[in-house]
């Protein structure tokens, strides 16, 4: 009988001990359940985090919340760094053909890679990316793998979840930029032209520098008769011109066209297919010459003015030394003459100068007068010449004719003046009414001056002028360079057919006394200026008076982009 209960007693003992075990290693596997769960909700929460804009972007500490870069995450959170973050804060050259290459470089990394594949090289050193590229067509921009490349090209990239930031630290030692940049040898450049007897410099500068910031990705020539025939400004083709014209005619979708549509020949033809949209381009006004290196390193060629003293290739000077192709001119005269500036070189001999500068180094510039003259159609001309790039036009972003539908304007003629209070702060708006049900997507202005902060607003419904005493926030940001911008709205808001709306921007640019670029008849050349077009309104404080811009004999340049719904 003992023995039977000394087993019975083990047996429930033993019984015990087993679903104990099971109990335990059940727990176990709730809990490793559990916790798979919980990481699997964690990281997508990062994800959707990320891609809902929700995390600051900081370069050096610093945030970027208000420039509108964007960072994307893969699902095992890989990140992905926009192209256009690349090249304004970084200091990145990024160049894209249409067949899908991208070549990176800063200072003396060079990265290259195809965008659909995880295979690149870091200064020909094979590595293997942990996600391809991703291309936004929304955005049309390229998003490229963070890891390795922003170890290569000397960022160290902090993410803080806690924070919810990630910090890229710029850990690189001297300068990012090289002794010697040339966009010819990079295929960034088109064939040189011939301006011949016309004034038509300005359009040939203007569509040079525009060309580069296409290159290598599209390998197309815009049509100097187009852009100098078909402006609001109307003036003879030998009249000459500038950068507000270009700017104006790209911004209001009167071109560009392409070349062989539009010959140079002193005639043109109206109706031809618009190909191109400007939506940005930077206007540098001081002479900085690390500035302006890093804007054609990251851009492209910039369009800027000098005085030549030769009126033509059959003519002499004696600032330019035909030998060397190079020019240095030490008067007085104002320029008088447009070419893009593709490049530079810091070791320039300065004995190369028929007239003598105080160190070596020339920026290399593309002329208008065909590849007879200098250098089989380019110069060096001195970093040392008093008129070259005092001011400087680089067209940053142009996207294909098809990403807005519609265009509603009043200032042709673009930036001919300012308006404003005698303060750095003013609002100001644009009445339109669609032709459609559509959606607001985006809307352009010209910051007068750098680091312009803007907000952007609607009024949905416009009677009078009360309407606008409480606009609908829309987006806000800033400027690094004065310019034109376009700024696209994350979410459009519906506009009714035949329902007059309000757009209105509040802007401050430090120093300025008059932050409103408006369009009027200045002079001659601005004669033409209509501003019965338009309805624009402009006030100090916006929530309290405001007055007609049509009474003040001007038009607001304040565009807005619709789809349709």
């Amino acid at each position: 009988m003992k023995k039977w209960i000394i087993l019975l007693s083990l047996l429930v003992i033993v019984g015990g001990i087993w679903f104990w075990f099971s109990g335990q290693t059940q727990r176990k596997i709730e809990k490793k359940d559990n916790y798979d769960s919980g990481l699997e909700q964690f990281r997508s929460d990062i994800v959707q985090s990320v891609e809902r804009q929700e995390v600051d972007l900081l370069l050096d500490g610093l945030s970027l919340r208000n420039f509108g870069y964007r960072i994307r995450m893969t699902e095992d959170l890989q990140l992905l760094c926009q192209e256009r973050m690349l090249q304004d804060v970084m200091g990145c050259s990024v160049l894209r053909t249409a067949n899908g290459e991208v070549t990176i470089e800063r200072g003396d990394v060079v990265i290259r890679m195809t965008m659909d594949s995880r295979t690149a090289y870091i200064n020909d050193q094979k590595v293997t990316l942990p996600t391809p590229c991703i291309f936004s067509e929304t955005e049309q921009q390229l998003y490229i793998p963070v890891s390795p490349m922003m170890e290569a090209m000397g960022y160290h990239v902090a993410v803080s979840y806690a924070k919810n930031e990630v910090n890229f630290e710029d850990r690189s030692a001297g300068d990012p930029l090289p002794a010697r940049y040339d966009m010819r040898e990079k295929g960034r450049v088109t064939p040189v032209r011939d301006q011949g007897r016309y004034g038509t410099c300005w359009a040939f500068a203007s569509l040079g520098a525009l060309e580069t910031t296409l290159m290598p990705y599209e390998e197309n020539e815009y049509s100097t008769d187009h852009m100098a025939l078909n402006n609001s400004y109307h003036l003879d083709i030998s009249a000459g011109g500038e950068h507000t014209m270009s700017i104006a005619y790209l911004a209001a979708w009167q071109g560009p066209v392409y070349e062989e549509q539009d010959p140079y020949d002193g005639k043109t033809e109206e109706g031809l297919e618009v190909v191109k949209h400007l939506e940005e381009a930077i206007i540098i006004n001081d002479r900085d010459d690390d500035v302006l290196k890093s804007a054609i390193y990251r851009y492209g060629g910039i369009e800027t003015s000098l005085y030549l003293e030769m009126e033509y290739i059959s003519y002499d000077s004696m600032y330019y030394n035909a030998a060397t192709s190079a020019y240095y001119y030490t008067g007085k005269q104002k320029p008088n003459h447009d070419v893009v500036v593709v490049g530079w070189d810091d070791d320039f001999p300065k004995e190369n100068f028929s007239v003598q500068p105080k160190k070596n180094g020339a920026y290399i510039c593309k002329n208008s007068w065909g590849e007879e003259f200098g250098d089989h159609g380019y110069f060096y001309v001195s970093y040392e010449d008093g008129n070259l790039c005092n001011e400087s036009i680089v067209y940053t972003r142009l996207e294909d004719a098809d990403n807005f539908q519609h265009i509603y304007q009043s200032d042709m003629l673009g930036w001919v003046g300012e308006l404003g209070f005698g303060k750095e702060e003013a609002y100001f708006a644009n009445c339109y009414t669609p032709e459609q049900d559509e959606s607001l997507e985006a809307v352009s202005f010209y910051a007068t001056g750098p680091r312009t902060t803007f907000s952007v607003f609607y009024v949905p419904e416009f009677s009078d002028v009360d309407d606008l005493h409480s606009p609908e926030f829309l987006v806000s940001g800033e400027t690094r360079y004065a310019g034109y911008y376009t700024v696209r709205i994350p979410e459009p808001p519906e506009l009714k057919k035949g329902q007059k709306y309000a757009v209105v921007m509040k802007v401050n640019t430090p120093g300025s006394k008059r932050p409103i670029a408006v369009e009027y008849a200045a002079d001659d050349r601005t004669e033409g200026a209509d501003i019965t077009d338009g309805e624009g309104y402009i006030s100090l404080y916006g929530g309290g008076a405001w007055r007609s811009a049509e009474e003040s004999e001007c038009n607001i340049c304040l565009k807005a982009f619709t789809n349709d719904r």
